[in-house]
């Protein structure tokens, strides 16, 4: 019997760091801040609607968040998002990230994304005892990367299960956090609506500092749009949506590997 689509919802848990980009200095303890009160929000809606989420982590965070960490519901999924979110070396953060995230949480770390969407070589990710990655984001983010001819579905390549952002099958649309804010919900659903129907999985990505207020700093109206509250209304009803519709199942994205070992 066929498996249903998979509803992959991710959150890169992270220094909320976006304000230096745009040249706003801020601090580390309040970027952790803005990150504590976005997660409590994005939780909340995770836990009230009784799905399970895949949580990307970097060292940093974890290190500041050991209770959270360590209380943290097993339906969910624990992954490494690097150690620090603004710079990275792949010969320590890989490994380091790994293990202190197991340390804290007593659990198996499998998955691993890099900041930024940012390419990392597999070789790499795959000595520091990693199973899958989800870096990959199959389109052109001007400024950022090209991935125009890479692969919509996932793939096993370099010992390692390679599970893209997701992107509508037609002209390649990135339905990543940026998407999901400035595109009206009724586009967004259906462009979601497709991509489930042709690929067969839906991976979302988002930031926790997303779901805080984000009104302080000078940060373009694309970016900061929704962070007073729309867009954990805006969730709340796609979420709904995913459910009333019976559009496929939700799950972490190491059950959603361990369907693609299995062959389903």
């Amino acid at each position: 019997m066929k498996s249903a689509p998979a509803i992959i919802l991710t959150i890169d848990v992270e220094e909320c760091d976006i304000p230096l980009e745009y040249g706003y200095d801020i601090d580390l303890e309040e970027q952790l801040d803005q990150s504590r009160k976005g997660l409590e929000q994005f939780m909340k809606i995770i836990s009230e609607a009784q799905v399970p989420c895949t949580i990307f982590c970097t060292g940093v965070y974890a290190q500041h968040n050991v209770a959270w960490i360590k209380d943290l519901d097993t339906k969910h999924e624990l992954a490494s998002h690097g150690f620090y979110h603004s710079h990275f070396d792949p010969k320590t953060d890989l490994l380091s990230s790994r293990l202190l995230l197991e340390e804290l949480s007593g659990r198996k770390v499998v998955g691993f994304r890099m900041a930024r969407m940012q390419h990392v070589e597999e070789a790499d990710i795959l000595q520091a005892g990693y199973t899958y990655h989800s870096s990959l984001n199959p389109t052109w983010i001007p400024g950022r990367y090209n991935h125009l001819k890479a692969s919509k579905l996932p793939f096993f390549e370099k010992g390692l299960w390679n599970i893209p952002a997701s992107v509508t099958p037609n002209f390649r649309i990135p339905l990543f956090w940026l998407a999901f804010k400035n595109f009206p919900l009724v586009i967004f659903k259906q462009f979601c609506k497709d991509t489930l129907k042709k690929h067969g999985f839906l991976n979302l990505y988002f930031h926790p500092w997303e779901f805080a207020d984000l009104s302080k700093y000078p940060l373009p109206a694309h970016v900061s749009r929704g962070s007073k509250g729309e867009l954990v209304s805006k969730l709340k009803s796609l979420i709904r949506y995913f459910q009333e519709e019976g559009m496929g199942e939700f799950m972490t994205m190491e059950n959603f590997v361990k369907q693609l070992e299995n062959g389903k």
